[in-house]
């Protein structure tokens, strides 16, 4: 089995049959008939699947734990009592609590702030 990244799509080609129904089971990626390959969007699921499956290549295996890795900080930030600002926000009155919260998970998951740099403001 090969596999790669590309743009964001996971893309598996030289698969036996019993990978291929294996792979087909997930339901998360399709058959590209003109290429002769697997293709889909290379999730933290998709890729964890596969983790449990074979042994991933050393790129792809660094973008499923950076993926985690920004998946603890988000859920971090989510559960924080007293969430702290990560930027000033441009408004002229306070922010809710929750708001804090949604705001500074916002700018995790929009990679506006690297989960290096957030580790480092903890």
């Amino acid at each position: 089995m090969k596999m790669k990244l590309e743009n964001g799509e996971l893309i598996v080609a030289d698969v036996d049959s019993s990978q291929y129904a294996i792979i087909k089971s997930f339901n998360l990626m399709r058959w590209n008939k003109q290429r002769q390959w697997l293709e889909g969007p290379a999730t933290m699921e998709l890729l964890d699947k596969f983790a449990r499956m074979v042994r991933l290549p050393p790129t792809i295996e660094q973008e499923r734990l950076r993926m985690h890795r920004l998946q603890d900080a988000i859920d971090k930030e989510r559960m924080k009592e007293k969430p702290t600002d990560l930027y000033k926000y441009p408004i002229k009155g306070n922010l809710f609590t929750h708001q804090k919260r949604a705001a500074n998970m916002a700018l995790l998951s929009f990679g506006l702030i690297p989960v290096d740099k957030w580790e480092e403001m903890q």
